[in-house]
């Protein structure tokens, strides 16, 4: 039975994993990296890479000793090769090809995107291919239809800013610190979703893909409104150039809290991700699950408006436990034990570069605005 060591380090967790050809997480550890980027309220790549270099050995060294083993008792290395922060993917990426050459075995430079497109399958041993994958990041916001390990094909991709990033701009808004997704969730709790009529950009378009920068702008301006600040012109709200639903519920007076514009924010984005993956459903045969992957899968209202749209499809709605939803070297080691299992299984070079960009589809055609870089 094969054992993979996982390393990632594509952003700002430092992370190392062993899994085993039957999907158990035998031992894993992760190194976290928000005291360092908080004061700048997101993550700083110059200080994210050189955390990377000073953890990645100990956390290697510390989660073979977790298992009682040794680098003779692994099988192969997989590492993210990409996309992501290049300092941190290079970290990661040579101290995985060094780990490789010293002990002789395999190198696997995985797609970070690829270990979160298999990653619902370590922790659901029913899940099979193909199933609709909507994958949403700090960087990527995606559906995607996974036909098989490398068999990817993009359906839609956002021509502006990733879901996961509107969350973590709306935090910085609001004055919630970092990480931001986290954050505004729980504010969320406490407001009111109907309170700030927010817009849903490209909602009911025929264009498939996402946009979620209008949203964005809309909150500050929400919150310009709110706060009255003295010399500040906060400009019209959003709602004010849109045909509202129901005009009652406009408060352009700015009487409205910080958790009611969470709740609207987070509503907003969640009827934009229904609408969007709903197009994909109706234009796909075959499936066997639809799943949900990538940080903002950790979202629990998001969460369960796809368990609600799976259901109307008669569809089984998979997502991994939140664990596995951030940055992980267990969905890396899965993603390596899955490219083990292939037929024409082949190990990668040690001179493979790493790669800021990596788009799981190369062939998708390319899409308006910021989505070339998908």
């Amino acid at each position: 039975m094969p054992i993979v060591l996982g390393i990632e380090s594509s952003c700002d967790e430092t992370a190392a994993a062993l899994v085993d050809g039957k999907r158990r997480i035998v031992a894993q550890r992760i190194a976290s990296q928000d005291d360092a980027h908080r004061p700048y309220g997101g993550v700083v790549p110059e200080i994210a890479a050189r955390a990377h270099a000073e953890r990645i050995a100990p956390l290697v060294e510390a989660v073979l000793a977790d298992a009682g083993m040794t680098l003779d008792d692994v099988d192969a290395i997989a590492a993210t090769a990409g996309p992501g922060l290049i300092g941190g993917v290079m970290v990661g990426l040579v101290t995985a090809k060094a780990l490789a050459m010293a002990a002789d075995k395999p190198l696997l430079a995985v797609n970070h995107l690829e270990g979160h497109a298999l990653s619902p399958r370590l922790a659901d041993l029913a899940l099979q291919f193909p199933y609709l994958l909507l994958l949403v990041s700090g960087g990527h916001c995606q559906v995607l239809r996974v036909e098989g390990v490398g068999q990817y094909r993009r359906l839609a991709t956002t021509i502006d800013d990733a879901l996961g990033e509107a969350f973590d701009k709306t935090a910085k808004i609001l004055g919630l610190g970092f990480p931001g997704g986290p954050a505004v969730e729980r504010l969320a709790r406490e407001g009111d979703p109907k309170a700030v009529p927010l817009p849903r950009p490209l909602l009911g378009s025929a264009e498939p893909h996402f946009s979620f920068a209008g949203l964005k702008s809309a909150v500050l301006r929400a919150k310009q409104a709110m706060d009255r600040r003295p010399g500040l012109d906060p400009g019209p709200l959003a709602v004010d150039r849109l045909s509202a639903s129901d005009p009652g519920l406009r408060r352009d007076d700015g009487s409205y809290t910080e958790a009611d514009i969470a709740a609207a924010f987070q509503q907003a984005a969640l009827d934009c991700v229904i609408d969007r993956t709903r197009r994909a459903l109706e234009g796909s045969e075959g499936l066997t699950a639809l799943v949900v992957a990538g940080g903002v899968a950790a979202n629990q209202t998001i969460r369960a408006g796809l368990e609600g749209l799976a259901a109307q499809f008669g569809l089984p709605f998979v997502a991994p436990p939140l664990a596995l939803c951030t940055d992980n070297a267990a969905m890396i080691a899965w993603a390596g034990q899955e490219r083990l299992a292939l037929a024409d299984f082949a190990p990668d070079p040690l001179d493979i570069a790493a790669r800021p960009r990596w788009p799981l589809d190369p062939d998708a055609a390319p899409v308006r605005g910021a989505g070339v870089k998908a």
